[in-house]
């Protein structure tokens, strides 16, 4: 698919079908969220992937239904997508990177960055994933853990003290038979949005 098609079919899905996916399509959609800029080439991300029912269902039981990023009439949908990629990030790595040699700086003082690039890094590599998802003729959904769900998912997966949970990308077969739902008119007039020269 071109680019400027998987700009254009880009959005977020929120109805999937149990449609199983191509494993070849599933190890492209990986690699490339691992092709996600990253300050100092630290690579302070980390994926979790969960592809067998099993998996997801340990997945899902760490989310209250409610809360966070889910509705009630969304969440069995979403929950029917074959794929769960959770993007995790490591300030660790990125602080121990900027503290080498080559980089000019003696300490680990985190005040030196402008904005926290473990996380920008992860969110690239979320919209990595999401587009790739796209380019295989997919759909996807980037979503948060809410607060109170966090160290559930932390002790269900053995994620360590070192990376936090960024979000979780959801793939699968977009429901042919889901009303999509039209955001045209919320979205917002480029003129409000981009600012050439100045604000």
């Amino acid at each position: 698919m071109e680019f400027r098609e998987v700009l254009r079919h880009r959005h977020m899905v929120r109805h999937f079908t149990d449609e199983p996916l191509d494993p070849a399509a599933v190890d492209r959609i990986v690699a490339a969220g691992l092709r996600a800029p990253s300050a100092g080439y630290s690579q302070g991300y980390a994926l979790i992937v969960l592809e067998s029912a099993e998996e997801r269902e340990r997945l899902w039981a760490t989310h209250t239904p409610g809360t966070g990023s889910w509705a009630p009439d969304v969440s069995d949908a979403v929950m029917r997508a074959p794929l769960l990629v959770v993007v995790l990030a490591s300030k660790d790595v990125y602080l121990d990177r900027y503290a080498e040699e080559d980089k000019g700086w003696t300490d680990r003082d985190e005040a030196r960055w402008p904005v926290p690039y473990w996380y920008v890094d992860a969110g690239c590599v979320a919209m990595l994933l999401l587009l790739a998802a796209v380019d295989e003729g997919l759909g996807a959904l980037l979503f948060g853990t809410a607060p109170g769900d966090v160290a559930r998912l932390r002790d269900t997966f053995s994620i360590p003290a070192s990376h936090e949970v960024v979000g979780c990308v959801a793939v699968g077969h977009e429901d042919p038979a889901a009303a999509a739902r039209d955001l045209r008119a919320r979205r917002r007039p480029v003129g409000e949005l981009v600012h050439r020269g100045a604000w």
